[in-house]
């Protein structure tokens, strides 16, 4: 499998456009991406396969008939578009989609493995900042999953039945 991994900074130009680090172009089948909104103030690029796969999970795990669904439908299925990656290796982001995320300039790049997000570098460093403590936790967290602390009789405050 291949990951997109890595944090890049980069450059929005004049026209809306940013150079894909050259990294994820080798990673990347064929030259199209997939953009949306992101959980966060960022933009997802996703691969074909990927956006397939997650369009899968987003169809049968929501219904046109539950408004919770109805809203995750709009904000990652109706702004989605696809776009090419030109020769030079750049996408042209969305007016929409720029405005969302609010990228105007400097952005980052970040790899997620088998998505990558796209970040105005000011909304990216307030967000890290926010999240600190949540990161702190989750990676004690973590750690307990990962080793298997807890899982053992009597840990959890319990005695057996």
């Amino acid at each position: 499998m291949n990951l997109l991994i890595g944090e890049f900074n980069n450059t929005l130009d004049d026209k809306g456009r940013v150079s894909l680090p050259s990294r994820f172009r080798t990673l990347l089948p064929g030259n199209k991406v997939i953009l949306t909104q992101g959980g966060e103030d960022c933009i997802w690029i996703c691969p074909p396969d990927f956006w397939n796969d997650l369009l899968q999970k987003v169809l049968k795990s929501t219904s046109i008939f539950k408004a919770s669904s109805r809203v995750i439908r709009r904000r990652i299925i109706g702004p989605a578009q696809e776009v090419e990656i030109d020769k030079l290796g750049r996408i042209s982001i969305p007016q929409s989609l720029r405005e969302f995320a609010g990228l105007s300039r400097d952005c980052v790049i970040l790899g997620q493995l088998e998505y990558m997000e796209i970040w105005n570098i000011d909304r990216y460093r307030s967000y890290r900042g926010s999240t600190d403590e949540e990161f702190k936790n989750s990676f004690e967290e973590l750690e307990a999953v990962l080793t298997g602390a807890g899982d053992a009789p009597g840990e959890s405050g319990e005695e057996g039945a």
